[in-house]
């Protein structure tokens, strides 16, 4: 199995990209798979702030595993959708306070809603992708504790307390069929 390295400039290059998918709109469970650290530079309707860029495995019974990217602005004017996150992870409960534990976000189990977004590609054709609209609150999704996907009938789930290994600094985006990356959450044209 070949390691994953960075590419020089010069390299041969083999491997083709995949398919990509978009899951029809609806309701699906998923695992947090990736975290990364970032920075939005701003926009005429947001200003610079932290964002955490996250990569969603969306658990669909027809397609698979899809992976779905979705970036959490830190900034008070988006704090409902920080808390609507942390919430359907089970890390927070309604009407508390929380200190965001971003080091137990990898590996966290959810219930979301997808839709499908609209949006004009570079190449000024329309696309579509996958967005986030909205976390369900982790203790309503999952009554019993239990979020099902990899989990075998009758074991619980607990979410993870700590991750393990150093956040990556990598902002790079994987690009769907049409060359653009899939995106979720809000995107800097909509701050």
């Amino acid at each position: 199995m070949d390691q994953e390295r960075e590419l020089g400039w010069e390299d041969e290059i083999e491997k083709d990209g995949g398919d990509f998918i978009v899951l029809p709109a609806g309701d699906y469970e998923f695992t947090v798979s990736k975290f990364e650290r970032g920075r939005f530079q701003g926009s005429a309707k947001m200003p610079p702030c932290n964002q955490a860029k996250l990569e969603l495995t969306v658990h669909s019974q027809e397609h698979g595993n899809v992976t779905v990217f979705h970036n959490l602005f830190l900034h008070t004017k988006t704090e409902g959708l920080l808390s609507n996150f942390f919430v359907g992870i089970g890390q927070k409960k309604k009407g508390e306070k929380l200190r965001m534990n971003w080091n137990a976000v990898i590996g966290s189990k959810g219930k979301l809603q997808l839709e499908i977004n609209t949006f004009q590609g570079n190449d000024g054709k329309e696309r579509t992708n996958n967005q986030v609209k909205k976390f369900y609150p982790y203790d309503e999704a999952f009554p019993n504790g239990q979020a099902s996907q990899g989990q075998p009938q009758g074991q619980g789930y607990q979410q993870p307390t700590q991750q393990q290994a150093p956040f990556p600094t990598n902002t790079n985006q994987q690009p769907n069929q049409t060359g653009q990356a899939q995106q979720g959450g809000f995107t800097p044209g909509q701050f």
